[in-house]
């Protein structure tokens, strides 16, 4: 069985300057978040580690888990707990990044493709996403797939940590709870807010049973 994952996933929205990374990522934290993934796509190797490594500083005194987008490397030599790949990543060669991962989690894009994602665990990836659920701003090109497809994937993969992504918002939350989902992935619904921490809170809250 793969370790347990639950709750609100926080996306930090890409290349943002570093004291606002850092300020966001604080106030979600305070508000009770406890999965952050860096996703940036433009800061290069050199400048991605050093954003990692304060993230990486931020999130331990919460106790949280720290995900690096894309990069294993930079997942390891930052100290995160994971890597989240997409299929354009590494992803076709997971049976050689599982044991290049070690210890880290290992999560995979699926979007709605239930065989990529059979795969994808089948090689020992700890959770795969599925979505977007709903048109989300942050990848509007990403086709909505709707809940019952996410009821369909925890149908078909029982013991699989799985990931809704897209759309979701507080009050979404419960609804996506009920579908199956183990973690709900959020970007612009949790990092647009004007008050991220008292978003964060009333996700946290929200995503109870």
């Amino acid at each position: 069985m793969p370790e347990r994952l639950s709750g609100i996933y926080g996306i930090l929205p890409a290349d943002l300057d570093l004291g606002d990374l850092l300020e966001r990522a604080e106030a979600a934290l305070r508000g009770g978040v406890r999965i952050l993934q860096l996703r940036d796509k433009k800061q290069g190797f050199k400048k991605g580690l050093k954003r990692a490594q304060a993230l990486r500083t931020l999130t331990r005194p919460y106790g949280a888990r720290l995900i690096i987008n894309d990069s294993l490397q930079l997942a390891l030599e930052s100290e995160a707990d994971g890597v989240h790949l997409g299929r354009g990543d590494d992803a076709a060669g997971l049976s050689g990044l599982r044991s290049k991962a070690g210890g880290l989690l290992t999560g995979i894009t699926c979007r709605a493709d239930a065989a990529f994602a059979k795969f994808a665990l089948d090689q020992g990836a700890d959770y795969v996403s599925f979505g977007a659920i709903w048109p989300t701003r942050s990848k509007p090109e990403v086709p909505a797939i709707g809940l019952p497809r996410l009821i369909k994937a925890r149908q078909m993969f029982p013991d699989a940590n799985i990931c809704a992504i897209g759309g979701i918002t507080s009050e979404r939350l419960p609804e996506v709870r009920a579908a199956g989902a183990d973690c709900a992935a959020v970007i612009s619904g949790l990092f647009t807010a004007d008050d991220i921490e008292a978003e964060a809170r009333a996700m946290v809250e929200a995503w109870k049973p």
